[in-house]
């Protein structure tokens, strides 16, 4: 009798292991910090490889390198280079077609959602304007902070069942720096922000990716 209710509990553990060892899917909603030829897609501008960076290889980037060292799958990286988290680019054109905002539904069905964005924002000196929490139009999304409300707003609401991460750059606009944590507090997403980078080109050398993975690994339990 002890012998077959230790086969039945063997059964049963056979059942749900499986399932809880299910490797969890990540998806990257980002800029050119995220992007790789070939990873993203097709029409989007990309930044690496580039001749001026010794990033070479897509497994050394940031999210690769996170995904490898957790033993996660990449679910979809919907990485945009040059683009912003508003509806405003660089010399003020409207950038409302590529802006982070417009990309909310091509995530696929992740557990881990990443939000690496607001370089370009700070980049392009975009409007700023007030913090705003519902009732957004595509003319208040032209402004930073009613865009990244916005944005975080859409993205729980898109993604329920997700993990929100919010990645900000450094050596930004310390009032881009401000408004990212005033509006991830209110929407209760950790916000990760990364120092000592290391860049070529403006963009996260091989070490700077490796700074990014080990310090997201480092803050993200």
């Amino acid at each position: 009798m002890k012998r077959l209710s230790i086969l039945v509990l063997l059964a049963a553990v056979s059942v749900v292991l499986p399932a809880q060892a299910q490797s969890k899917k990540v998806s990257i909603l980002g800029d050119s910090y995220s992007t790789f030829k070939g990873i993203i897609p097709d029409n989007y501008a990309t930044f690496y490889p580039d001749a001026h960076n010794d990033i070479t290889e897509v497994e050394q980037t940031w999210w690769s390198l996170y995904i490898a060292a957790k033993g996660y799958q990449l679910e979809k990286n919907d990485s945009w280079s040059g683009t912003t988290i508003c509806g405003t680019g660089y010399f003020g054109m409207d950038s409302s077609k590529s802006a982070f905002t417009t990309r909310v539904d091509l995530l696929g069905e992740p557990d881990i959602i990443f939000l690496f964005g607001g370089t370009n924002d700070a980049w392009a000196r975009s409007p700023m304007g007030e913090y705003q929490y519902e009732g957004w139009t595509q003319e208040d999304c032209k402004n930073f902070r009613p865009a990244l409300a916005c944005l975080l707003d859409a993205l729980q609401k898109r993604y329920p069942e997700a993990k929100i991460y919010s990645i900000l750059n450094s050596e930004l606009r310390e009032e881009v720096n401000e408004a990212f944590r005033v509006i991830c507090k209110h929407y209760q997403v950790q916000l990760i922000e990364l120092h000592d980078i290391d860049k070529q080109n403006g963009h996260p050398s091989v070490a700077g990716m490796k700074s990014i993975c080990d310090q997201l690994l480092e803050a993200i339990d």
